[in-house]
């Protein structure tokens, strides 16, 4: 049997480091944190205790080539405090993004793209609306 204490962290391929940083730091407000010097370029994340790692890998097979969002492809999830001023924000921004706010999963979800087609969820509970 395993015993988990908890996610440490989530791994992303990303093509261009800058286009996914600003999309990270600037519209999903990430706050990014000191990396290892690996050999190979990318940058580090921390969220509230768990972390997200991007990984510059252009020949990556996990790049998705359709960019189109949907909720049913692999994604990570992320949630938020609010979700009016998160949906406010995006839009404010010009993030492309699916909304689910009434579904079976007792989340209201918000879906969008990072610029290489990652898919992330913001969610609340739907009680919270």
């Amino acid at each position: 049997m395993i015993t988990y204490k908890y996610l440490h962290h989530v791994s992303l391929t990303v093509t261009d480091l800058e286009k996914a940083k600003d999309f990270y730091s600037n519209k999903l407000c990430l706050k990014e944190i000191p990396r290892p010097d690996f050999d190979f370029p990318g940058a580090w994340y921390e969220i509230e205790g768990q972390q997200l790692h991007l990984i510059v890998d252009p020949s990556s097979q996990t790049i998705r080539q359709d960019k189109h969002l949907s909720s049913r492809e692999g994604h990570f999830a992320l949630r938020v405090e609010n979700y009016y001023d998160t949906l406010t924000w995006l839009k404010q921004n010009e993030v492309e993004i699916l909304e689910k706010r009434y579904g079976k999963s007792g989340f209201a979800q918000i879906f969008c793209a990072d610029p290489d087609g990652n898919l992330i969820e913001l969610n609340v509970d739907q009680k919270e609306l």
